[in-house]
């Protein structure tokens, strides 16, 4: 096993989003070199993190994701680059493929060629949306795989190209199946993060646009989880595919009133049609991931809302 005090360098696409930038900052704050290549289309260039190393890079752009890589020669990569919209996939469903498929080609690519040190790894943020609407829930690993969208293919086809680079180029994978990760930075412009999205509208005495009858579930993971499974990714987990969730379902309705009591919002939501390549019901089996990880969820969704929106003016 790798000595957990070796500083590593790390490069963290996507290190501006949500997601990437809470990772950039765990690893810094664990004394690593962290570089970001975002094109700050989803990000922020205030999301990262000053001591980080910063490419205003689109990873499309082959010549300048590799020439990065060739100068930085990174042990880790963290790949969270994406289009992340299931929505968006389906008017444009090139778009998805472009960044998710053919993008990370070039990052897979350009570590292949220029990634440094007898334990290199690439750790690739995946979905739950690669499940589509499982028959059994809570979904294990195991689960057959009924991507009902875009999006759940490309991130489906970015899992299939990950271990092929893997076994061509010779480093390790770790693979995250992430559930609805919400919590602070999320970006509520969009049609991602539903969490992010009812906060801006309640806080603006706006009501929010529920699909569906309300019962429709998802399983919510906080990002603070999130990034402790990632954590724990640079020295645990080899070659693996591993789901990372509560095992609990919150409803679309649950998750009105748990922000509308976080925000005081007084009104009652709009309803609208279900939404074409929605999953209706998903949760998922995290069990594997305490075996090889040592990880377990600590945040419930209640108490996760609660936090994120104390400060009613943030």
């Amino acid at each position: 096993m790798r000595d957990k005090n070796h500083i590593m360098k790390i490069i963290v696409t996507g290190g501006a989003g949500f997601i990437g930038s809470h990772i950039v900052d765990a690893y810094i704050a664990a004394g690593h070199r962290v570089i970001v290549i975002d094109d700050l289309s989803n990000g922020f260039r205030k999301n990262v993190h000053p001591k980080a190393r910063f490419y205003k890079t689109n990873i499309n752009d082959a010549k300048a994701v590799r020439n990065i890589f060739q100068k930085e020669r990174p042990e880790i990569v963290n790949h969270h680059a994406a289009e992340i919209s299931v929505a968006e996939s389906l008017r444009e469903p090139a778009i998805a493929f472009g960044t998710n498929v053919l993008g990370m080609a070039n990052v897979l690519d350009a570590f292949g060629a220029y990634g440094k040190g007898k334990n290199k790894k690439f750790i690739f943020s995946s979905s739950a949306a690669v499940y589509g609407e499982p028959k059994k829930i809570p979904a294990d690993e195991h689960a057959p795989l009924r991507s009902l969208s875009p999006y759940g293919l490309s991130k489906l086809l970015g899992e299939e190209m990950v271990e092929f680079y893997a076994r061509n180029f010779g480093f390790n994978f770790l693979i995250f199946r992430y559930a609805n990760v919400y919590g602070p930075r999320q970006n509520s412009h969009g049609e991602a993060g539903v969490v992010a999205i009812f906060g801006r509208l309640m806080k603006g005495d706006a009501r929010p646009t529920i699909f569906g009858d309300g019962t429709k579930g998802r399983d919510y993971i906080h990002v603070s989880d999130v990034v402790a499974a990632n954590k724990a990714a640079l020295t645990k987990g080899k070659n693996e595919i591993v789901n990372i969730g509560t095992g609990t379902v919150v409803n679309d309705r649950a998750v009105f009133e748990a922000i509308a009591k976080g925000t005081d919002f007084e009104r009652e939501p709009q309803y609208a049609p279900y939404r074409k390549g929605e999953v209706y019901r998903i949760t998922l089996d995290s069990r594997k991931a305490k075996q090889v990880l040592s990880w377990r969820p600590k945040k419930v969704f209640t108490q996760g809302i609660r936090e994120m929106f104390k400060n009613r003016n943030s």
